[in-house]
């Protein structure tokens, strides 16, 4: 016997699909050619409170320009632009 009862919502459960928007390259939206290590205040974005890189599964950036910025924070701590760490 069975003594379950029709589900009105669905197959789901009543829970809804959360629908997360894909991130996209801000690089390749603003067709940003080069990443300068220079620019301070733009690179700054990138890097975490306490200094670290932020990885880019959060960020959004692709591979190429991962890589790319990767190289212009670490160039920017060499010469100061950036710190390496924070101390609390």
């Amino acid at each position: 016997m069975d003594d379950k009862k029709p589900n009105p919502a669905g197959a789901a459960g009543g829970k809804r699909q959360f629908y997360r928007r894909r991130k996209v390259c801000k690089f390749c939206v603003e067709r940003i050619d080069r990443i300068d290590y220079k620019d301070a205040r733009g690179l700054q974005s990138f890097v975490a409170e306490r200094g670290k890189i932020i990885p880019r599964r959060i960020t959004g950036t692709c591979a190429p320009h991962q890589r790319r910025l990767t190289r212009a924070i670490k160039q920017a701590r060499n010469i100061a632009l950036l710190p390496f760490a924070t101390r609390l």
